[in-house]
């Protein structure tokens, strides 16, 4: 095993010159412009007075959920959610899952097999490529939000067709075009699919929902650990593709259900979203009062999530290390999680003009 553990050293090694090695660091205490807490839910006290006093008036609700669904894991609470969650979004039928990660590795698994093509936007999550690699099915890529690549690319397709996209990019901060898209799905008999976990709360329930194309989406996928500031996710689909995937999603069959504990949370989260429409307000406001700064952003002028480029590493890492000098928290990300060194920046309902001021002033200082 020696030469194994060599090997293992020797990459991190490599990473580590490169100055992209990856390392665990708890939250910091300083001003957050890193965090996909979109609206504040993750701290709002008077959403959390909400769900412990659910827990008060049902204390069943904090038993652990006994096993996978399949066998001692569902509960009426579950199901009901899950219909509840359906109607809100104005669709058949809703599935639950964890994360959004095994929500796509569930989706894109179950649903493709080697005999059909997806084609994905080169910009998609990992983990929806990590389910089209379990499904075996061939895999394709179009030009980031390019609609004349992709439409080469489906003129080619002769088999069964899959079209993945984001509604909102996380490393872009741009939107894709979700109306020319279902065009296009509709022209080539293809099944559009929308992963909507950065949408989802900042554009009421996501743009799939805003847009009203829920019935000309094949699939939408919604998560919850971004805009609501807790975790888990849905898919969202017609009764069918659901019983489907309750039968053949490995990371729905052999998993432990999620608990009611879990579930209560996202019951009152939706809840609070609907009643809280100030909070997507105060968002776009500051969203508007960054923009107004006339630094290069490449994002949607209405994305919570601006992006700065940089033209190196060394430019990058060192302004991101003199926004933590003055406790001023955002997240560089490297190659090769992304093609072109940038700052991703994550702006907030509760951010406050003073810190975004301070924000903007620290990054004209070092550009």
């Amino acid at each position: 095993m020696s030469k194994f553990f060599n090997l293992l050293r020797l990459s991190l090694f490599e990473r580590e010159q490169k100055g992209i090695k990856r390392t665990l660091k708890v939250r910091s205490s300083g001003i957050d412009f890193y965090s996909n807490d979109y609206l504040g839910l993750a701290k709002n006290e008077i959403l959390h007075q909400q769900i412990l006093n659910e827990f008060i008036a049902q204390p069943t609700l904090l038993y652990g959920s006994t096993g996978a669904r399949l066998i001692s894991g569902n509960s009426d609470y579950l199901s009901e959610t899950e219909e509840l969650i359906a109607k809100e979004h104005k669709v058949e039928a809703a599935i639950l899952f964890s994360s959004g990660y095994n929500a796509n590795l569930a989706l894109f698994s179950a649903l493709l097999t080697r005999h059909d093509t997806v084609i994905v936007d080169e910009n998609i999550h990992r983990s929806v490529h990590d389910g089209i690699k379990l499904s075996n099915a061939k895999k394709l890529k179009f030009k980031h939000n390019d609609l004349d690549h992709l439409e080469k690319l489906l003129q080619r397709v002769k088999e069964r067709c899959f079209i993945a996209v984001e509604s909102l990019y996380s490393m872009d901060g741009d939107c894709a075009p979700l109306i020319e898209l279902v065009e296009l799905a509709h022209k080539y008999n293809a099944a559009l699919v929308v992963d909507e976990a950065h949408a989802f709360g900042v554009f009421d329930y996501g743009l799939v929902h805003q847009l009203g194309l829920q019935h000309k989406v094949f699939v939408t996928v919604v998560t919850y650990g971004k805009a609501m500031g807790m975790s888990g996710a849905s898919i969202l689909a017609n009764q069918l593709v659901i019983d489907y995937l309750i039968n053949y999603a490995s990371p729905f069959i052999y998993t432990t259900a999620i608990t009611d504990f879990h579930v209560t949370g996202l019951r009152k989260g939706y809840q609070f979203i609907k009643e809280n429409k100030s909070l997507q307000e105060s968002l776009q406001h500051n969203i508007s009062h960054f923009r107004n700064s006339n630094l290069t952003s490449s994002s949607n002028k209405n994305s919570p999530i601006q992006i700065l480029k940089f033209e190196s590493t060394n430019q990058l890492t060192k302004i991101k290390n003199q926004l933590e000098e003055v406790e001023i928290n955002t997240f560089a990300v490297f190659p090769p999680t992304v093609a072109e060194e940038r700052l991703r920046i994550c702006l907030h309902a509760f951010n406050t003009q003073e810190e975004i001021n301070q924000l903007i002033e620290k990054i004209k200082e070092n550009v």
